[in-house]
């Protein structure tokens, strides 16, 4: 792809849609939650609703842990993080989130089925893989294994060991994704994540020695002095691989949320709009010819992996963890900022890891905010996750009408003229060349987000 003939396809576009926007792993989306009417006791109600509705209709429930600690900063992160080389940390913190489980565990009403568990962080491999092992039995100690669970990992490559994709394996972890952004020395300097393809490849293969069914590989577009070749070497490299599946994320630049953490570079330093555009196409084209499948927004997948089975049944799920081929009702996070979801309403932790501490010493749930979700909610909800699951929603089922839709349709007619959907009687559908945008079209049901802009940035740009 020749870049002035990208130039003079895509610009106008671009500069049309590239706007800021939310990413909607939830909705509502966190800056437009009402804090304000949330209650302790809420949360409390629809969990325990919630546990009562999955454990007869899903078998089990979603567990989200997060695990902060990182020995350095990545300068493209904006996750919530304690940057540390003292890993005396580890004990206290797995026991607070295993006090965490055990409230909940009383709040419940009957033993837990646990479906799905997802280590995130910061680094989930800086914990040894001895007290990860004692943080999972811990967790287990309280609740069982639903049949068809899946239990996944964010493993760092620099850190990772044999010990630890052994030790979870063994625990029943058949899923890990490892971060690799980029493999130029010059982007990965920028960044401040230093790590040879020797490192990915390495842990890529025990992986796979073990007994993964689900290796995945983080790859990022539009980092700081990123060139069309740096992405090419990167997807080339990914080839030999051949990870199972892939995310290849956009990066979101917010400083103004983050803080120095995002500015080890320059802004003029970052490839904007048209040419971030082209890092993604190029990226996508390379890994349509090497045997992956787009799979929601930013994800690929081979036919052989769970993901790419969950979107062609139409089973694909999106939750703060992202894209998820296992659909649970209530997902419950422990540990610092960790978002919980019961359906019906969201809860966040404090994210201070002193706060963490203090609240479970009162034997109380650490919340510090959190939405209760209207009726009106639930709907825009179902329809957002339609869209950036499947790339259509529908309305025919009157449950999930309502009023505003005819003028979402006429906002809608634009990307219809720029043959980014289809609109029918009663539902849309995005085309191929609307996918980029599908944060555009979601954004068209936000009606929160339509009654009251924001006056300061909250959201990176949707392309």
């Amino acid at each position: 792809m020749n870049l002035e003939n990208f130039f003079a396809m895509k610009s106008s576009m671009i500069q049309k849609y590239n706007v800021p926007g939310p990413r909607y792993t939830s909705y509502p989306t966190v800056p437009y939650w009402n804090e304000e009417a949330f209650l302790y006791q809420n949360w409390i109600d629809t969990l325990k609703k919630s546990f009562a509705e999955s454990n007869s209709k899903e078998g089990g429930i979603s567990l989200y842990i997060h695990l902060p600690f990182c020995e350095s900063l990545c300068t493209f992160c904006g996750c919530n993080k304690r940057i540390t080389k003292n890993h005396e940390v580890e004990n206290p913190y797995i026991e607070a989130i295993l006090k965490e489980w055990a409230l909940y565990c009383e709040i419940l009403t009957e033993k837990p089925m646990i479906k799905e568990i997802h280590l995130g962080g910061g680094t989930p491999t800086f914990f040894s893989s001895k007290n990860l092992e004692y943080l999972i039995n811990g967790i287990f100690s309280k609740a069982g294994r639903a049949d068809d669970y899946e239990f996944s990992f964010e493993g760092h490559p620099n850190n990772t060991t044999r010990e630890h994709l052994q030790k979870l394996y063994d625990l029943g972890f058949r899923r890990v994704s490892f971060g690799v952004q980029d493999y130029s020395e010059k982007v990965q300097k920028a960044i401040h994540r230093e790590q040879p393809f020797h490192n990915v490849a390495k842990v890529t293969f025990w992986a796979r020695e073990i007994g993964y069914t689900s290796i995945g590989h983080d790859i990022i577009f539009g980092l700081p002095f990123q060139e069309i070749e740096d992405v090419v070497d990167t997807i080339e490299k990914t080839k030999s691989l051949q990870p199972d599946r892939l995310a290849f994320y956009s990066y979101a630049h917010v400083p103004w949320i983050k803080g120095n953490g995002q500015r080890g570079f320059k802004d003029e330093d970052i490839p904007k709009d048209e040419k971030k555009r082209m890092l993604y196409e190029i990226g996508k084209k390379l890994l349509f010819k090497n045997g992956y499948h787009e799979i929601g927004m930013d994800h690929f997948a081979l036919k052989t992996d769970s993901l790419f089975e969950s979107f062609k049944n139409g089973e694909l799920h999106r939750n703060f963890m992202g894209y998820s081929s296992s659909k649970t009702q209530l997902m419950i996070g422990l540990g610092v900022s960790s978002i919980s979801d019961s359906w019906y309403s969201f809860a966040q932790n404090v994210k201070k890891i002193e706060d963490y501490y203090q609240l479970l010493e009162t034997n109380k749930l650490p919340i510090f905010r959190g939405h209760l979700l209207t009726n009106e909610d639930l709907i825009i909800r179902k329809h957002i996750l339609n869209l950036m699951c499947q790339f259509e929603t529908s309305w025919k089922d009157e449950s999930i009408y309502f009023e505003e839709i005819p003028e979402i349709l006429t906002q809608l007619k634009e990307m219809e003229n720029d043959k980014l959907l289809i609109i029918k009687k009663d539902k849309i559908r995005v085309t191929e060349a609307g996918k980029p945008y599908v944060r555009n079209i979601c954004m068209a049901f936000d009606l929160l987000l339509k009654r009251k802009a924001p006056a300061t940035k909250l959201f990176s740009m949707t392309i």
